[in-house]
């Protein structure tokens, strides 16, 4: 059976997700989770919601799926214990070093690999297993055909609908450079959903539309082949969106799935297709996961709810607007006009003749209050639905089958519920002589049946009983909330064995610093014939072909590309920037890229561990940070960038195409934001490579660096020109001498 796992930002979310179909609901606490602005939940709160989960049946996970801090090891392993102690599922994690230690410090606590992990090949899936990870939650850019080559030998968790990012997941770099907010923190500030223009060669190709924005997954047309498929729990995201909406979407996909296990075949409703439309859409698309182009992937127009058409402006004063319907508007509907992107609440309709109405139909012509300024006849799309709204707060609450069986025996009487996994059993001398009427058999059937308002509804009932007894109904009724209160207690706390191994305490190193080595990463030729003159430890090129041509350099080495299907490096000296080539290639000289999100002590050592030769830090850390980073490791067995123009969003296929029908990868190209800030941008056949608008540049801090005992400095290079390049290192040069 397929896993249907729904989102909850809050309580009143999970309550939705759980009584309209989740199989399972993925949460946050307050801390270490990738929707940091979602509401999310206290400790408490938790608590609460595990204990409803498994009241009926639904599993749990918690997402702790951010990179985590040296400061914050500690903390999240107590954390994870917390959940672990009370009964999580599963948490679903990013940190390869936190993995490494939940581990060695809770060996019973299951956990998923988060999406934030970049999870693309079998190598890094073979990493995963090897730590413990009994289910992998794979990058969104891969294919269901893809997936269904893989070699994986664990869960596979996909998404099949809601919000898509544009970059792969733990690889975008965007808001933490431009407003310090990490999406690996959680706190993503959703650049990519903000208007851009694209300029060519110095012209403006494009003005002002949503480049970086894709539709909404949306996979029910296609999800025959999901079923189908190895995927093992399909995964809605959405734990910022309503309660109505998860409750919809979520039974939504229940009803599929449901009608596909009895009829081998999935049908959408189109009633039900255009709920969810106005309950929120960007338009839609199949995404990756069904080889959508970039044509149905992306849309330019609009980053937000967009709804349905509902009708056209025929008129605007500066009171009233004229619409003719093409659907139905009710009173405290949302409407939305298009061109002006202008939305308001539909507080007062009237009809034609100016009279006050709540409910209008298609092809009526009314008016709205122009309460938002509007100045132009134009599209209006309902955003809001009232009536769908209050209908999807009706549902009904789930209901667990129970069956029931009774036994009298002399002056005991014995109730047993049984919901086909636990049984609780009671037995209470509560039989009596009748001195006038006895209770009769059916009468007890009658009063154990009366479960009213709880979790439980029986399915079958059996019993043996002597009809010349007497039962007082009060103690019956007594006997049967007893019973239901402890069957409740057993559900809601079935826990894993929870094991608690002791850990060594995370001890500082004495460092000091022999030598001072510096790497230059390169893009082309030109840059590497001046920096092969240059007093340069490493050289980094990201083209095999001229690391083939120059390898035969003791210090030249090849960056793998960030993704990376074929991996065949044996014997060579390489910058991985991907994990599973850590452990795929061998006798090779291995230096990790920072794009492992590599920001503690634990993280580090498991890379030395897997003869990593040098490990560089991610760019994130600030300052800070990093002291407290360097009091716990070998300070010469790690690397720090110190200038780039870094690559902030790396996004599968070529954008530009869709952009420019002329495309040529020799032409310069730049997105342009709202603050006038060039984003240089290029791609190739299979990637879009988006940089940030200025060099990240901490030469000035070298001296800091240096009395951290940090040994190996990075130059990363873009476009920059010889007289650059040399101003470069012998600012590097100065500095550290």
């Amino acid at each position: 059976m397929k896993e249907l796992l729904c989102p909850a930002g809050n309580m009143e979310s999970l309550k939705y997700a759980v009584h309209n179909g989740a199989d399972a609901v993925y949460l946050a606490g307050k801390k270490y989770g990738a929707r940091k602005f979602a509401n999310n939940f206290t400790n408490e709160e938790l608590v609460e919601a595990i204990k409803y989960c498994h009241l009926y049946g639904v599993k749990i996970y918690v997402t702790v799926n951010t990179i985590i801090y040296e400061d914050e090891l500690m903390d999240s392993l107590e954390y994870l214990r917390f959940l672990h102690e009370n009964g999580v599922d599963a948490v679903i994690m990013q940190d390869i070093g936190l993995i490494s230690l939940v581990r060695k410090y809770l060996p019973n606590l299951e956990i998923h690999a988060s999406t934030q992990l970049h999870n693309h090949n079998n190598e890094q899936i073979k990493i995963l297993k090897e730590l413990g990870v009994t289910r992998v939650v794979l990058a969104r850019e891969l294919s269901i055909d893809e997936i269904s080559a893989m070699n994986i030998d664990m869960e596979i968790e996909v998404f099949i609908h809601g919000a898509l990012c544009i970059s792969y997941s733990g690889q975008c770099l965007y808001s933490s450079m431009l407003l310090a907010r990490s999406g690996n923190r959680g706190e993503c500030a959703g650049l990519c959903r903000l208007p851009y223009s694209l300029e060519k060669n110095g012209k403006l190709l494009i003005n002002n539309k949503f480049l970086l924005s894709p539709k909404e997954l949306n996979t029910s047309y296609n999800l025959e082949k999901l079923m189908n498929s190895n995927v093992t729990s399909f995964k809605i995201e959405g734990r910022m969106k309503s309660p109505e909406y998860v409750g919809f979407i979520t039974r939504y996909y229940r009803n599929l799935i449901d009608n596909y296990y009895k009829t081998h075949c999935i049908n959408v409703d189109k009633q039900e297709e255009k709920k969810l439309k106005t309950l929120f859409n960007r338009e839609f698309t199949k995404g990756y996961l069904f080889n959508e182009n970039n044509k149905d992937l992306m849309n330019i127009d609009s980053s937000n709810h967009i709804g349905i058409y509902i009708g056209d402006v025929l008129e605007v004063t500066i009171d009233k607007i004229k619409i003719r319907l093409k659907d139905e508007l009710n009173q405290e509907d949302g409407v939305r006009f298009v061109s002006e992107n202008k939305g308001m609440i539909a507080n007062f309709i009237y009809d034609k003749n100016m009279k006050l109405i709540n409910k209008a139909n298609s092809g009526d012509i009314i008016y709205l209050d122009n309460k938002i300024g509007l100045e132009s006849n134009d599209k209006v799309n309902k955003t809001i639905s009232k009536v769908l709204n209050d209908n999807i707060k009706k549902y009904q609450e789930k209901k667990i089958l129970i069956n029931v069986n009774f036994k009298a025996n002399d002056n005991t009487f014995i109730l047993e519920l049984n919901d086909g996994e636990n049984c609780v059993t009671k037995a209470a001398n509560i039989i009596e002589i009748a001195k006038n009427r006895p209770t009769t058999k059916e009468e007890v059937i009658k009063q154990i049946s009366k479960l009213g308002n709880t979790p439980f509804i029986i399915d079958n009932i059996n019993g043996e009983y002597n009809n010349n007894s007497f039962i007082p109904i009060f103690k019956l009724n007594e006997l049967r909330r007893e019973l239901v209160e402890e069957l409740i207690s057993v559900r809601e706390n079935k826990k894993k064995e929870v094991i608690v191994n002791n850990l060594e305490s995370i001890s500082k190193i004495n460092n000091s610093i022999d030598k001072v080595n510096l790497s230059v990463l390169v893009r082309n030729e030109k840059q590497l014939k001046i920096v092969l003159n240059k007093k340069v430890d490493r050289i980094y090129v990201t083209d095999f072909t001229l690391y083939e041509k120059y390898k035969y350099q003791a210090n030249v080495y090849y960056k793998i590309p960030r993704v990376n299907n074929n991996i065949d490096f044996n014997n060579e000296k390489l910058l991985i920037s991907e994990y599973g080539s850590v452990i795929a290639v061998s006798h090779n000289n291995i230096i990790t890229d920072y794009y492992l999100n590599v920001v503690n002590s634990a993280y580090v050592n498991y890379l030395l561990n897997k003869n990593v030769d040098l490990v560089t830090l991610s760019i994130e850390l600030n300052n800070e940070r990093l002291e407290e980073l360097c009091k716990y490791i070998n300070t010469s067995k790690v690397e720090l960038v110190i200038y780039t123009k870094p690559e902030i969003m790396l996004i599968k296929n070529n954008l530009l195409t869709l952009y420019d029908k002329n495309y040529n990868q020799n032409n310069n190209y730049y997105l342009i934001d709202r603050n006038g800030s060039k984003y240089p941008i290029n791609s190739d056949n299979d990637f879009t490579y988006l940089y940030y608008h200025k060099a990240i540049n901490n030469m000035d801090n070298i001296y800091d660096y240096k009395r951290l005992n940090i040994s190996n400095y990075r130059i990363e290079l873009l476009d920059e020109l010889e007289e650059e390049i040399n101003a470069l290192l012998d600012d590097f040069y100065k500095k550290v001498c």
